[in-house]
């Protein structure tokens, strides 16, 4: 802003960070490696803000380098009583210099000194060189810089709320102008750096002596005539006063590095900056403000954009475009809208090596509509694109039919980091490729393209683009070992998840509304309940008054603290209750069960769409493990442990197709221990293959062995249940303790005694972490990679993250590979032996079909020899069936 004058903004980096760390729950900013991460999100959102808000020409960031500063030299006690900096905080200040850093903000740090006299030092450079001067910090010592060209941004509440803190803003407040608050504070005292003042001396008979006396050094010299109480103890502590202003004298000549003028913004590093908010798992709202705030980079890391060439194809000139395509791979990006199982055309887009076009499908006649859909149907013709599946949906509903499908080029970024949270196409370009996704304008002026400048030159951009990026991926994907899960399961289980959420499942709607009913009534009950016990109505939801009630009034043992006080959530009150089976407790628990159903069905009730089914969106980039999910709703997570969370399954039933064809029931399908029989496969441990090959209940044999005994108790089986599944999952000996509820000790020699037993398992999960550790990965039977380095981080919590997932990862995902192959060969020997039922959904282990009229026994024998066969593994792949009217009536 070369017309406008120069301001610099400075940050106090460990005041705001320290402020966000406590404004945002720690629980709610943990990344799957185990790194806290709610600092770093505060701070970054704080920062966004104010260089969108104020557009500072320059900026910079002051840390504290350590507590060891020349004001502790003089008072030992000084900052005495702020507690040990939180661990969970510690390792967050090197992300937030990382990201200062990625933005190339210049941040300083001086030993013996802290972040507010370097702030004090650059504010007197910069008005020394006519800038003003904004300070963003959370320490009012600050406050005495502020003149008419340098303004203090306090914050007042969490990360969000500033305070613009003026020369007549300070006076208003605190009764002295901004150059004498340190004084007032003198007087006052200042409790978070343990200065302590003149007892019984506030804020307004501080300022007041100040105004009267003409400044402290007169109070002081006139502290005798001051009369009452107040001037008693003024006297008394004359000597705190005089070195509490000593101390908070702010140190305005400190020699720097780099000065005001050095602190211009420069270019960010956007390709750095993508990369550490895909590690920090930092994606939607923040991740758009930040781009929207900073904008693309005008010499970006990126060699280049793309030069393309192309054009709109008038009517009746389709045909002949596409036929002079030839057979090599050409890109296809449609524009339109989807989901709920269907979705809307409005043009598409093509790119090959050498040319480009763009067809507006609103104008296309009979001729062209007939040239598209053979040449999109003819398998011979190979095409890529990125993030097909929605796209999918909307050919499907145009009438047309996709063959042929090379590459989804999202799908290939998936296997080749499938920890990475956004697949989008502009990061995978610039990530893969090293070019914006942008076209290159005569001139080379790089001129940005979005729907609302050029649709049909932004449309042709993104196919080039994902052409360009399916030949860079293809060699990722193999250095990975994906190629064959690639084409030989994601891209085929693209179009047969497209083909299930077309279909949806038919919802009984009475039913669904009659338990909507049921459950409200049944959270007015509970609400009741818990009044009663305590004798007034509270809301039950809010954990400031929960923690009145239990703590408080009702005085019950503490639970484990969080920064908001002692946690409310619902293991540590089921914990609680099982101590004290208080009565509250019971009906407070029961309404929160009860509540979270009637949302469940309140949410699924909404999604039922014209044709009395739902259809749920399936998504394959979301777990890191392979496994699929589901959203829009989520009908992965419809309760099964209990008995009101199954009635929610009688809800979804079988229904009839489109063209009225009958359908007389549903069937369920699943593995039985699927997660053991893998972990028998992958240890090769003899006792674990021998307990299933001998056909009896798996968790007995494995406790018979472990105990010793011929009669196992319901005890000792639902111990060994849990360790058994526990391992495949990376559960310590803690977790199991707290699963079982016994004590650490007897948890660790349960796992003990296992590992005597079943050495092959022991000896196994010893050696994956070991080969992770090494190789820097962990692989599925079938090869899916995923990608550890934190097993080697010198961060433990983020190192034994990582090590737990290193022990679940390739049984989870083995798993997840499994379901899949069993899927498609489902699939396709259905559509090979001609039959009508049709896959409706994959929950986990579990396929929901809908079983055509007459063809149960025929389904259930192909089901059976299919999934059965999904692998070959050292122990038998137990399938079980069943059959019903809903959901809930096709268990086994």
């Amino acid at each position: 802003m070369p017309d406008q004058t120069p301001r610099l903004l400075l940050l106090d980096g460990h005041s705001l960070a320290y402020r966000a760390f406590f404004a945002l729950p720690v629980e709610n900013f943990t990344t799957a490696t185990g790194q806290h991460t709610n600092a770093v999100y505060g701070f970054t959102s704080m920062l966004t803000n104010v260089l969108r808000d104020e557009k500072p020409t320059h900026v910079a960031v002051a840390f504290d380098l350590s507590r060891q500063t020349f004001r502790l030299e003089e008072y030992a006690e000084y900052k005495a009583k702020r507690n040990k900096t939180p661990d969970e905080f510690k390792s967050q200040l090197p992300l937030i210099q990382a990201m200062l850093d990625a933005w190339r903000i210049p941040h300083l740090s001086v030993a013996g000194y802290e972040a507010d006299d370097i702030i004090a030092t650059l504010t007197t450079q910069a008005l020394d060189a006519d800038m003003e001067v904004l300070i963003l910090t959370g320490d009012r010592d600050s406050l005495q810089l502020v003149t008419e060209r340098s303004t203090v941004l306090y914050p007042m509440r969490g990360v969000s709320d500033l305070a613009r803190m003026t020369p007549a803003a300070v006076e208003e407040k605190y009764g002295v102008p901004p150059a004498r608050y340190p004084e007032l504070a003198a007087l006052v005292g200042e409790d978070s750096d343990n200065l302590p003042g003149v007892p019984g001396v506030g804020p307004k008979t501080a300022a007041k002596w100040i105004v009267t006396y003409d400044g402290l050094d007169n109070v002081v010299t006139h502290a005798d005539k001051i009369t009452g109480k107040a001037g008693e103890n003024l006297r008394a502590h004359l000597g705190d006063v005089i070195r509490n202003r000593r101390l908070n004298a702010l140190v305005r000549d400190l020699p720097l590095e780099v000065g005001p003028a050095g602190m211009a913004l420069k270019e960010w590093d956007r390709q750095v900056t993508l990369e550490l908010l895909d590690e920090l798992e930092f994606r939607g709202e923040l991740r758009t403000r930040i781009f929207d705030t900073l904008g693309p980079a005008e010499e970006p890391v990126a060699d280049a954009g793309f030069d393309l060439a192309g054009e709109t194809l008038a009517p009746g000139a389709v045909a002949g475009f596409l036929a002079g395509l030839g057979t090599d791979p050409v890109a296809v990006h449609i524009r339109g809208a989807w989901g709920s199982g269907t979705g809307r055309i409005d043009g598409i887009a093509f790119a090959s090596e050498s040319q480009a076009a763009y067809v507006d499908v609103a104008g296309l006649g009979p001729d062209d509509d007939a040239a598209l859909a053979g040449w999109l149907a003819d398998a011979g013709r190979p095409k890529v694109m990125h993030d097909a599946k929605g796209p999918l949906l909307a050919i499907e509903a145009h009438g047309w039919r996709l063959e042929g499908l090379a590459t989804d080029t999202a799908l290939a970024a998936y296997l080749v980091q499938p920890d990475q949270r956004s697949y989008d196409l502009a990061d995978l370009t610039l990530r893969y490729l090293k070019r914006e996704l942008r076209h290159e304008a005569e001139g080379d002026q790089a001129a940005l393209f979005d729907d609302g400048e050029d649709i049909a030159a932004a449309a042709m951009l993104h196919a080039r683009a994902a052409l360009d990026l399916s030949v860079a991926l293809a060699d990722q994907v193999e250095r990975a070992g994906g190629t064959r899960l690639l084409t030989d399961i994601e891209q085929p289980l693209l179009g047969m998840l497209a083909r299930m959420e077309q279909t949806g499942i038919a919802v009984d709607t009475e039913h669904l509304e009659d338990l909507e009913r049921h459950f409200a009534a049944q959270v007015r009950q509970a609400a009741d309940d818990a009044y009663a016990v305590i004798g007034k109505e509270i809301n039950l939801g809010s954990p400031k008054q929960l923690q009145v009630v239990l703590f408080d009034e009702l005085d019950m043992p503490r639970t484990k603290r969080t920064k908001t006080g002692w946690t409310t959530d619902a293991d540590a009150l089921q914990q609680l209750y099982v101590k004290t089976e208080h009565p509250f407790l019971l009906h407070l628990l029961r309404h929160r069960d009860v509540t979270r159903l009637r949302v469940t069905i309140e949410g699924l009730l909404k999604t039922v769409a014209g044709d009395g089914r739902i259809h749920t969106t399936f998504n394959q980039t979301i777990a890191a493990t392979g496994r699929l999910s589901s959203t829009e709703p989520n009908l992965q997570n419809i309760p099964i442990r209990t008995e009101e969370g199954r009635r929610i399954r009688e809800g979804f039933v079988v229904g009839q197709g489109s063209d009225g064809q009958r359908f007389e029931s549903l069937m369920t399908t699943d593995y039985s221990q699927i997660e053991m029989r893998i972990m028998a496969h992958l240890s090769q441990d003899a006792l674990l293959i021998d307990a299933f090959k001998s056909g009896q209940d798996f968790h007995t044999i494995t406790a018979q062995r472990v105990f010793g005994v011929e009669v196992v108790s319901p005890e000792q089986r639902a111990k060994i249940k849990a360790m058994n599944y526990g391992l495949a999952y990376g559960l310590s000996a803690f977790g199991l303790s707290q699963q079982l509820g016994i004590e650490p000790g007897e948890a660790r020699g349960l796992m003990e005694e296992y590992f005597l037993t079943f050495g092959g398992v022991r000896d196994y999960l010893a050696g994956v972490v070991d080969e992770a550790r090494k190789s820097g990965y962990t692989e599925t039977i079938m090869g899916r990679r995923r990608y550890l380095p934190d097993l080697t981080s010198d961060n433990r919590q983020r190192r034994e993250a990582a090590e737990r997932m290193a022990l679940n990862a390739p049984i989870q995902g083995s798993a997840a590979d499994l379901i899949k192959v069993a899927m498609l060969d489902t699939q396709r020997a259905i559509d090979e032996q001609g039959l009508r039922s049709r896959v409706l959904l994959q929950v986990h282990d579990e396929l929901v079909l809908e079983v055509a009229a007459g063809e149960r026994e025929a389904l259930e024998s192909l089901v059976r020899e299919r999934m059965g066969g999904a692998a070959d593994l050292l122990v038998p792949l137990d399938v079980s069936v069943g059959t019903g009217r809903s959901w809930f009536d096709a268990a086994h």
